[in-house]
This record gives structure tokens, sequence and C-alpha cells, in this order.
């Protein structure tokens, strides 16, 4: 793992580029400009797997991008969180935390949409059986998740 994972972030769910839902069927939460710029820069772009929660509620399995997504030619860094659950409603305004646990590969372009969906898909199988590990199911039990008044930044909490 990572000598900067875990890493837990937190903030206010914004309206992204509307592709996750409408172009890839892969709906995201995105985080605000903020949030994305208090990444520590030793956080290199690319395809990640950890715990959200939206709202206080149940914590559930995701995989987040965080880049420049090339096949997009992205003007700014997002991070966008794909929560491996179906909530039926948008979530923007909730409040969303993270916490990422593990590298599954570098950011990358790709030669059509479809196969950008497929990397995708591979990304979401590997990070559920990835986070089927023990060292990974003790970090959704975290006291991050537990904590109602967080002020949206990131934090950094090696040592939990």
């Amino acid at each position: 793992m990572s000598k900067h994972l875990p890493h837990f972030a937190s903030g206010q769910i914004v309206r992204g580029f509307g592709r996750g839902s409408r172009e890839l069927g892969i709906p995201t939460a995105n985080f605000p400009l903020e949030v994305v710029k208090s990444l520590p820069v030793e956080l290199e772009t690319g395809i990640y797997y950890g715990w959200a929660q939206v709202d206080h509620g149940p914590v559930y399995k995701m995989v987040m991008s965080v880049g420049w997504n090339p096949f997009y030619d992205n003007k700014e860094k997002s991070m966008e969180t794909h929560i491996l659950h179906n909530f039926g409603r948008d979530l923007y305004g909730c409040l969303l935390k993270v916490c990422i646990v593990g590298y599954l590969r570098p950011e990358q372009n790709f030669d059509s949409l479809e196969a950008l969906i497929e990397a995708i898909n591979t990304d979401i199988r590997e990070a559920r059986e990835l986070l089927e590990a023990d060292e990974h199911k003790k970090t959704k039990e975290n006291s991050f998740f537990k904590e109602c008044n967080n002020n949206g930044n990131s934090k950094d909490t090696n040592g939990f």
C-alpha cells in the first residue's frame, strides 16, 4: 500500500460534466475543486478504490478517478467517485466522504468510448474483490465515517 494511503477526503457533491450517467452509464459523485486541490501532491493521478459514504449513511465500496481524464481532455483535475450502490436519485449537495485505500492503475487515454467503459467495468470488478481483504474492511469502520462535524477538507490520516 502506498505510504500516502489511506487518504480521507470529504466535501459537498457538485455537478461534474454529466458524462458519467449520460455517456457511460456509470454515475459519479464529484468533489468541488477545493477538495481536489487539497490532495497531497504525492498522490499520483489514476484509478483508486476504497470506501464512500453519503450524508452519514452506510459506507459502500467505491472506485475513483483522480486526474484529467485524458479521453475527455479535461482542463481541471477532478476526483470522480463511482459508488458501488444505486441510490436511485441524484446526490448533488449531499456530503460525500471517501477513504482511498488502494491504487488500481494509472490514467490512460482510450481509442473509443466502449474501451473506456470496458476499463471502468474492469476497475469496478477489481475494486469489489480487493475491498474484501481484511486490511481494507477495517478501514471501512474508521471513525472518519462516524464524524458528523466535517468541514469539507481533505485529510491524510496514515496513523489512523
